[in-house]
Order: structure tokens, then C-alpha cells, then sequence
């Protein structure tokens, strides 16, 4: 949205305006993860006025329109939907107050709101788009608000484009059909051919299944990702054409100023001198949260992004007494920091953050930190030396947080996964860890891929940090040539106008 605001692209953003967020993250007395739940002020929002209603498990409900101006935060225009209105009941009030509710009733409800409601916003506003695109499937249900409007499948067709983003057949969402029709979801849609689209093998409905047969185009979000969404859905008749845009940053938010100004003069000590002010800064988050004093001598490695078992956090303690000696040894020690957001209702995910969090108790340079949000995120990724990327090979749809990092003269050490393999050179921009063979089984996958782990830190992270200061300059400047030139958000935003909105084929 920012990218399409500084380019002057013709779009609109439609998307939920959620009460109390994702949820807000905080420590328990023992310092484990605590889940809490807080309303949020949005008064920088407009009220646009426009209240529109849709049908949700056969009742009316009230839907209403706020707008994020353009001017507020640089971005194109987007407009937010909320059901927390006293019209509403309770219940109906609550569909829009929690991101990824556990609750499957209330997903399908929020599927029919933002699909439903944001084609009827639009509507209202006189806006007749050329292209309506999707972003994964939760808003599928605006394919039956625009049969309702051209009363054909092939011009819903037209005027559809649809982003996959999940690996994983079974990550995909689906619900049982008769639970969907109960709930309103085909709207007012020919039932037999709406639930065609989507019919699986198990009896559910597949939302990802019938986007892809409903649009006439849809891409994965790296190369790689391309090539597993194709073959994942490569049994299915009557799929659309899947191509590929790899996901990119916008520099401008994440790009720290100064050190940004001393890379493009290549002023290498004034890069240095930054790059180590970031780091204190970091440092010092750090001792605020924990009470961990490190140094910003020591080579620093953070792991941060969704906290996800796939994304393996803990693989880094697979050999236990080899992680130890990293971050206790006297002569070129490792610190390492984690952070992260696990969803609420994972508790696997949940207990490996716990774990990590008890562990750290223990030990000085090993750390977890809360607050996940945006600017923590920033602070990790301007202050790293490292940045540590772990998922288990073709399950990283594609990942974006290395890229901000390496806007930040951050080296990333990563499985060549999603994004990375468009862009690493290894010695030269990255540090990369080869990976098993995705067709062994998980634990032994995980047993190879920490074992050539500590290899690269013991055989190229280490030596270079420690002992060749110039090359790891080198490399840094390297990561932000090539992320600079390949992975902005501008270059993704025209790449989703051209590939995805005007072209025809």
C-alpha cells in the first residue's frame, strides 16, 4: 500500500478493522508468555459514513466503512470494516474484534464480512473496479457478491486474481459445506456450482481450491513457492494459471537513514560507527526487558519472525552443549536473541517460546523478548549482526524479514528457502546452510540441517565476523546491493499491476 501510494497506482485497499488486534504480548511472573487482549484507539481513522448489510447464518448485520487517508501514513486508500456497532447484538459485534479467531463459526462469519461488506463498500463509494484481487482466501465470498453482480462465472472470472501464500495443502483453509451453507456463506449463488468450485475429496469446501478455479490468474509469493503451489494443485481440473511475485519491504519504512546515507557513499567507517550505534540501541531494549547486559562487541544472532513450529526457533539447540559453548566460551562468543508472536491457540509453538524463555533465565547471553510489533522488529533487525532463518525446506512461502534485515547491513544465515534462493550468494551476500532432503523425515531433516548449521557458524560465521572485519563489510554492502535491487516493495507492486490487474493473459 505504501508502494502504491509513491508510484500513484489506481487501487484501493479493503481489510478488517480489528478491535483488540492479533493480542498484545506479555510476561507471566516466571516470565512466560502471557496472552492479553486490548482495545485498540484508532482515531486517526475516518468515518466514511457508509454502513452496509449483509447476511451472516441467515441474519442481517450492519457492517461500517472507516478510511485510512492516503496522507496519514503515505499509503494508497484503505478502507477497514468493522461489526462493532451497538445496532449489532453482541455476538455479531464480536466477529470483528479478534484476528485469526479460534472460533470456526466466527471465521466464516469475518470471511462473509470482508467479502460480502467490502464488495458492497466499494459499491457505495461508486468505485466500479477493473480487477478485485484476493490475498489468500479468506475473502472468497466476494466471488458470490460479483456473480450476484454479472450473473456469470466466466465474468467473475474476468474481474478475480487471487495471492496463494500456504505451502501446505492441509494449511489450507476449508470448513464442512454444510456448516457454510448454514452460515450464509454462498450468499446468493447457484448452491450446487459455488460448492463445485471448492469440493474436496473429504467432503469440505477448500477456499483456496475454489479461488483458484474462480480467477483467471493467481500467484505464489517467491519462485520457489511457485513451483510447490503448482505441483501441489497439479491433480485439480479447471485451476487457473499460477505464476509467482515474490514478496518484498518497503525500504523506505525500514531502512535506518544514516546508516542508509553512509552505504550509498560507501563510507565504510561511518557505516560501522552506525551500524554499532544500532546495535546499542538494541542492546539496550535488551536490558530494559531482560536485565541481560550485552556487549556490542560480541557477534550478535537474532532469530524473529511468526513463531512457528515449521520455522523451527529451536533448532539452533538441537546439540545442547554445542549451543551452550557458543554463548558461554570466553573467545569470540555468540550472543543470540529470539522474538516472536506464536499464535495464541498454538501451544506446541507456545511451549517451545516458554522453553526458551526458562533457558534464558540461566544464561547471560541467550535472551527472548515480548512486544512484537513493529518497531521492536525494526530495532532487531537494524541492531543484528545476523539474521537466523530456519524453516524446514518448501515451507517458507516466502518469508520477508531477511530482506529488512539486509536493507539494515544485516547478514543473513538462512536455509535456502522462499525468497532467499532469488537472492543468495553464498559467501558473497549470505551465509547459507544446506538443507536435507524434504522427503526424510522430520526429525531427521532437523538433525541435518543443525548439524550444517554449526557448521557454517563454526566454519564461515565466526571466522568472518571475528577475524576478517573486511569481508563481512563486504558482504554487507553485497546483501544491500542486491536487496536494494531485487526486493523493494515498489518493484512488487509493479509487478502485481502488471503481471496481475492489466495484463489479460
Amino acid at each position: 500500500m505504501h508502494s502504491a501510494y509513491d508510484l500513484k497506482q489506481n487501487l484501493v485497499g479493503i481489510g478488517m478493522l480489528w478491535k483488540y488486534g492479533y493480542y498484545d504480548q506479555e510476561r507471566n511472573p516466571d516470565q512466560t508468555l502471557k496472552i492479553t487482549y486490548t482495545e485498540k484507539q484508532y482515531n486517526f481513522l475516518k468515518d466514511t459514513g457508509i454502513t452496509v448489510s449483509v447476511v451472516v447464518f441467515n441474519k442481517p448485520i450492519l457492517v461500517k466503512a472507516y478510511l485510512l487517508e492516503p496522507t496519514t501514513f503515505q499509503s494508497a486508500p484503505l478502507y477497514l470494516l468493522s461489526t462493532d456497532l451497538p445496532e449489532n447484538d453482541y455476538l455479531t459485534q464480536t466477529i470483528t474484534h479478534h484476528l485469526y479467531d479460534s472460533n470456526e463459526m466466527t471465521r466464516i462469519a469475518q470471511s462473509i464480512v470482508l467479502g460480502i461488506a467490502g464488495g458492497k463498500v466499494l459499491q457505495a463509494l461508486g468505485h466500479t473496479p477493473d480487477v478485485y484481487h484476493i490475498n489468500e482466501a479468506h475473502a472468497l465470498p466476494l466471488a458470490y457478491y460479483l456473480f450476484e453482480q454479472f450473473q456469470s462465472w466466466e465474468q467473475v472470472k474476468q474481474h478475480l486474481v487471487f495471492t496463494t501464500h500456504t505451502p501446505e495443502k492441509a494449511g489450507n483453509e476449508s470448513h464442512g459445506i454444510e456448516l457454510l451453507k448454514s452460515g450464509s456463506f454462498f450468499q446468493n449463488a447457484p448452491l450446487e456450482e459455488a460448492i463445485n468450485f471448492g469440493k474436496s475429496e473429504y467432503g469440505q469446501f477448500d477456499y483456496t481450491l475454489a479461488a483458484l478455479r474462480m480467477a483467471r490468474k493467481a500467484n505464489a509469493v517467491s519462485k520457489i513457492h511457485g513451483e510447490v503451489s503448482r505441483k501441489m494443485w497439479a491433480n485439480y481440473t479447471n485451476i487457473c494459471e499460477i505464476t509467482h511475485i515474490t514478496n518484498a519491504q518497503h525500504a523506505v519504512y525500514w531502512t535506518d537513514t544514516l546508516l542508509l546515507k553512509a552505504y550509498q557513499d560507501k563510507n565504510t567507517e561511518a557505516f560501522k560507527a552506525r551500524k554499532y550505534d544500532l546495535k546499542k540501541i538494541l542492546i539496550k531494549e535488551v536490558a530494559d526487558q531482560t536485565g541481560d547486559l550485552l556487549s556490542p562487541d560480541v557477534l550478535t544472532i537474532v532469530w524473529s519472525r511468526r513463531f512457528a513450529g515449521y520455522k523451527r526457533p529451536h533448532l539452533l539447540l538441537k546439540q545442547f552443549e554445542r549451543f551452550i559453548n557458543y554463548i558461554t566460551r570466553e573467545n569470540q562468543p555468540i550472543q543470540i536473541i529470539w522474538a516472536g508472536k506464536p499464535y495464541p491457540f498454538d501451544y506446541a509453538a507456545i511451549q517451545i517460546f516458554n522453553e526458551l524463555t526458562l533457558l534464558s533465565k540461566k544464561y547471560a547471553r541467550m535472551m527472548v523478548l515480548i512486544d512484537y510489533e513493529l518497531s521492536l522488529s525494526k530495532t532487531l533487525k537494524q541492531g543484528a549482526d545476523v539474521w537466523l532463518n530456519t524453516p524446514r525446506f518448501t515451507r517458507e512461502a516466502s518469508g520477508t524479514s531477511g530482506m529488512t534485515a539486509a536493507m539494515n547491513g544485516t547478514l543473513n544465515l538462512s536455509i535456502n528457502d522462499g525468497w532467499v534462493t532469488e537472492f543468495s550468494h553464498p559467501g558473497e551476500n549470505i551465509f547459507l546452510i544446506q538443507h536435507a532432503d524434504p522427503s526424510t523425515p522430520i526429525e531427521e531433516q532437523d538433525r541435518i540441517d543443525a548439524e550444517n548449521l554449526y557448521k557454517v557458524i563454526d566454519e564461515e560465521v565466526v571466522p568472518c565476523y571475528y577475524n576478517n572485519p573486511t569481508k563481512w563489510q563486504e558482504m554487507a554492502f553485497k546483501a544491500m546491493d542486491d536487496v536494494f535491487a531485487n526486493f523493494t516493495s515498489d518493484r512488487m507492486a509493479k509487478e502485481y499491476y502488471d503481471i496481475m490487474y492489466t495484463s489479460k493473459q
